[in-house]
């Protein structure tokens, strides 16, 4: 054990009270990019609760909706291994439809 706190797989995808404070990264190579390396990335702007990561994209979910936009003004549009990343905060609608 290395001492890390695991994260929560869980974003609550059906819990409007903590959208704000969810980003979604897409275009992400998953095949190569685990969770772990999406909670190393995003850590520094606030403490992740919950990350999952699915085939093309992935959520993280913060305590707070400041950690969030923060997360997104940081990291839109970073290169991870070779992809141009977005990150941003979805609304409801467009979490429905994944």
């Amino acid at each position: 054990m290395t001492g890390k706190t695991q994260t929560s797989n869980v974003t609550n995808k059906n819990d409007p009270k903590s959208i704000n404070s969810r980003v979604f990264i897409g275009n992400l190579n998953t095949a190569i990019v685990k969770k772990g390396d999406i909670e190393a990335i995003f850590a520094k702007y606030g403490k992740i609760v919950g990350c999952s990561v699915h085939k093309g994209y992935a959520f993280v979910q913060y305590m707070s909706e400041r950690h969030a936009r923060a997360a997104v003004a940081g990291e839109n549009a970073r290169i991870i291994h070779c992809f141009v990343c977005i990150s941003r905060i979805l609304d409801l609608a467009e979490f429905s439809a994944l």
